[in-house]
């Protein structure tokens, strides 16, 4: 048998309705004319109407030992910077797009989670405007990236910053939770590169800080998330001011029928790639599910999070996150939450602790399913079975990332063994299914090693406050004698300090407050004017 070629270079072909090569009345892919030979590698199609059933045509293919980015068109400029990050060889969805995005064309490319798809994507646009050549101008980038979430922008901002600065090309990322003003100032000296989230993009576009009519080259990550009808709408107006004639790319671990909307309308002769399926296991990703009582879901997560090494907890809701977390702490786990309740300085602080980790558990909603990339996360927990298969693949991939072995694990109580069932099936996914309570032998071969726990930090001091009457209104006394005068609707607080000592193994906490603090319990006498206040309350510090 002939070896394969490492990737197949697509014509374009059209869709008419005499074609041999559409989906069946069945929805399976016919077959080939006899004439024509079958390809080999990976699927590539270039179809004005792309379905799911094209999305499905999967050819796995292997990458040569000895192929290269230069044997791809990669510009030996890039290829050289690539090599000083410690990247040499390409992965199969980088060896499958790179030859026609290289070239222009419109993709959408398809590979599982933690499979490269990044650079699959950066390194064309990076090539492109580095050969263009073009001056940057002020307001109007010449490349965009569209990702669902500020995590995600950040990360690939990562992977693009350490090639753009060799080309002496300038990027920067746009997304909400933090101030207007540097993002308005960087796109007022001119950058190349915009990667956004779509909401804070068209908060700038609103308000005239950037144009979008230079730009060259046009990538939706996460493309099967960005046509969901929360982003849908957003989406589309920002790829309706961009050059009708601007290369887009698209790709995501699911590409399926919901990209349709985005591929008729914006997308010329697309060709697809898929390495992979959608369902396509990770053969060192092992899945497990825990069958347990309500009651013993939570010690059963303390066992196996404080076990050695990174676990990535997830919840539906950040409601669940939050409260998870605090229960994890309170026993005894270091452990830190990310989910979109949090100030995007409190997201950005408790993901570096879990990179370095300081603290060794994440618990988070699906705002961490997609394009967080931690190195060595060796269990997955689902806490809370996703609702759809595709958050299960998504958030499974955050594990056994590029060759890694990882574990993932389901809790799964009584009330859902239906929809797991299901969940599991519509994933491709054979668990292996296990009953069992606190104390299992199977928790520590799932999570092997020596459990540590850590004393939990102590509570935070209590720090009274008391409020004194504007000007005008006359001086008010507590009860203690105390009286004062301020201006109009100033507040005093009372300043504390702590001092945790430990003896014993208990833990004691000084706190020395100010002489103007009003004693718990003090009833505040009437002011002048017949007006009685209201007593202070305690505050936590």
């Amino acid at each position: 048998m002939a070896a394969r070629r490492p990737f197949t270079q697509a014509t374009n072909t059209s869709t008419s309705a005499s074609s041999s090569n559409g989906p069946s009345s069945n929805g399976r892919p016919r077959r080939r004319k006899p004439a024509a030979k079958k390809p080999t590698g990976n699927v590539a199609q270039s179809n004005s109407s792309v379905t799911a059933t094209e999305y499905e045509s999967v050819i796995p293919m292997d990458v040569p030992d000895d192929l290269t980015f230069a044997d791809l068109g990669v510009p030996a400029a890039l290829a050289d910077a690539l090599a000083a990050t410690g990247v040499t060889k390409p992965f199969p969805i980088q060896a499958a797009t790179l030859p026609d995005s290289l070239a222009g064309k419109d993709v959408l490319g398809r590979g599982r989670t933690g499979s490269g798809k990044t650079y699959a994507f950066v390194l064309p646009l990076l090539a492109r405007l580095y050969l263009r050549g073009n001056k940057r101008q002020p307001k109007s980038p010449r490349a965009l990236i569209l990702a669902p979430t500020r995590e995600l922008a950040t990360q690939i901002q990562a992977s693009i910053q350490p090639l753009a600065d060799v080309l002496e090309l300038r990027t920067m990322t746009i997304f909400g939770g933090v101030g207007h003003g540097p993002q308005t100032t960087g796109l007022r000296k001119g950058v190349d590169i915009v990667v956004a989230c779509p909401g804070r993009l068209e908060d700038h576009l609103k308000a005239g800080n950037l144009r979008l009519d230079a730009v060259e080259i046009t990538i939706l990550d996460e493309a099967d998330h960005m046509a969901d009808l929360g982003f849908l709408p957003a989406v589309r107006r920002i790829l309706e001011a961009t050059p009708v004639k601007a290369q887009r790319l698209l790709f995501s671990a699911t590409l399926d029928a919901g990209v349709d909307v985005l591929v008729k309308r914006f997308m010329n002769n697309p060709i697809t790639h898929s390495v992979d399926s959608a369902q396509s296991p990770v053969s060192k990703m092992t899945h497990h599910v825990l069958h347990v009582k309500a009651d013993s879901r939570v010690p059963v997560l303390v066992d196996l999070t404080a076990a050695p090494g990174r676990t990535l907890v997830f919840t539906r809701t950040k409601y669940g996150a939050k409260s998870l977390t605090k229960k994890l702490i309170a026993s005894g786990v270091p452990a830190v939450e990310l989910h979109g309740n949090l100030s995007q300085g409190a997201r950005t602080r408790n993901l570096e602790a879990f990179s370095a980790g300081t603290a060794k558990t994440l618990v988070a909603t699906d705002i961490a399913a997609r394009g967080i990339h931690v190195d060595d996360i060796t269990l997955v927990i689902h806490a809370d079975p996703p609702v759809e298969h595709k958050a299960y693949l998504h958030r499974s991939g955050r594990t056994a990332r590029a060759g890694a072995e990882g574990t993932v694990i389901t809790l799964m109580t009584d009330d859902q063994v239906r929809d797991v069932r299901d969940l599991t099936r519509k994933a491709g996914i054979a668990p292996k299914t296990t009953k069992l309570s606190i104390g299992d032998p199977l928790l520590a071969e799932l999570a092997p090693g020596e459990r540590v726990f850590v004393e939990p930090p102590a509570k935070a001091p209590v720090v009274a406050t008391t409020s004194t009457p504007g000007r005008g209104r006359g001086r008010s006394r507590g009860a203690g004698g105390g009286s004062g005068r301020s201006g109009a609707g100033s507040t005093r607080t009372a300043t504390g300090s702590t001092s945790p000592r430990s003896a014993g193994g208990s833990t004691k906490t000084r706190t020395v407050a100010s002489s103007t603090a009003t004693r718990p319990g003090d009833s505040p006498s009437a002011s002048r004017g017949g007006r009685r206040r209201r007593g202070p309350r305690k505050q936590a510090a």
